[in-house]
């Protein structure tokens, strides 16, 4: 059995599918490290919706990829970027978003954290920025899941300087009822942030940053720092106060950094590890055994996908994370909130495809190669 993909070139290749299932079994939470996957939402796809619209969700299947993700022992990441934060998930969306998840992840023994953010408006002044931020920690702690303070458009856009990043981070910090991650995301994955926690550059932001953990580092948990830079997460990890955890949000070295060195390691909150969840956990145990070359050997292959999932504009991964969801059998279409799933190429489509197929992603190789021929059909592209 052969498929016929198509290249960024114009050209169709051949490509022999897989035909053997993973050997990726559900199995216990890890112990050397803290693992979350940042989840996708599945939309409604029988709802009748424009782009613009709030979002339509299918709730049951949503609820079902994360139970997915809990029984092999991973975290889940809820309402963040990966669910399409302010790409088609407004914060009413994520609210309920969170409290469901919640439930459910109360209902599984699942461990979860869900993001804060200033979503439902767009500007004001900082007292205002606060209130946001403030109604949307109280529905997290109400849910009883663990916050994730994440980056505000509106407070990039009003900030005058350091010195307003750390009125309302810390007056954030100061009434959280348990310890928080505190999140980075940088313009990569969201253009609207760029020159947070100051104008001077990443060098001065990075210690603006470590300013609002060192001033309270009984209510970090840990920072999440998606910067895709090893060097600089790597140079900020070593200068975290003691206690403080470092989440990955590098989804191009994660391998190495949660491998880590003779000096500490990161842990994880990543939106890769939403495709690759069995395959990230059993990489995950094998560390846990202190077999190093083991997990280097099982996650390293991975990155090439990873690093073609999100590749510029970075922002557009999630298109090819629920394509590699709807090719696993996660859900039953490939259809995204905001109508996000045309935002990435047939080509781009194809290489993610063959690549995950290579890793050995699909528990029903044979239905993925039955989907992904669909979706080339319907493109016209003759198998």
């Amino acid at each position: 059995m052969t498929i016929r993909l198509p290249a960024a070139d114009g050209t169709l290749r051949t490509y022999e599918p897989r035909t053997e299932p993973p050997d990726l079994a559900p199995g216990t939470p890890f112990t050397s490290r803290t693992v979350f996957s940042a989840a996708h939402v599945v939309a409604d796809p029988y709802a009748d919706v424009s782009p613009d619209s709030p979002a339509a969700v299918d709730w049951d299947a949503t609820l079902a990829f994360r139970r997915h993700l809990w029984s092999h022992g991973l975290g889940v990441a809820e309402a963040m970027d990966t669910a399409q934060r302010g790409m088609g998930l407004d914060w009413a969306g994520a609210a309920e978003l969170i409290r469901r998840s919640a439930a459910e992840a109360r209902a599984v023994g699942g461990r979860i954290a869900c993001g804060v953010g200033t979503d439902q408006i767009t500007g004001g002044s900082l007292a205002e920025i606060r209130a946001a931020y403030e109604e949307q920690l109280a529905v997290v702690e109400e849910s009883g899941a663990q916050a994730v303070l994440m980056a505000s458009r509106a407070l990039a856009s009003v900030a005058r300087g350091p010195e307003d990043y750390l009125e309302v981070y810390g007056g954030l910090l100061r009434q959280c009822a348990e310890p928080v991650i505190l999140h980075w995301l940088g313009p990569m994955f969201d253009p609207a942030l760029d020159g947070y926690w100051g104008p001077a550059g990443l060098d001065a932001a990075t210690e603006v940053f470590l300013e609002v953990v060192a001033a309270h580092p009984d209510k970090v948990d840990g920072v999440k720092v998606s910067l895709l830079d090893a060097r600089r997460e790597l140079g900020l990890r070593r200068r975290l106060p003691r206690g403080v955890r470092c989440y990955t949000g590098d989804d191009f070295h994660y391998p190495e950094l949660i491998a880590g060195d003779d000096k500490g390691f990161s842990h994880a909150l990543l939106g890769v590890f939403d495709p690759l969840g069995p395959l990230a956990a059993q990489a995950v145990r094998v560390l846990d055994k202190g077999d190093v070359p083991g997990f280097r050997g099982l996650l390293d292959p991975t990155v090439e996908l990873s690093r073609h999932l999100f590749q510029a504009p970075t922002r557009f991964y999630k298109t090819g994370v629920v394509l590699l969801a709807w090719l696993a059998g996660h859900q039953g279409h490939f259809t995204m909130v905001g109508g996000l799933q045309s935002a990435r190429s047939l080509p781009h489509l194809a290489r993610a495809y063959e690549l995950a197929d290579g890793l050995g992603l699909f528990p029903d190789p044979a239905l993925a190669e039955a989907r992904m021929k669909n979706l080339l059909a319907l493109y016209g592209v003759a198998q």
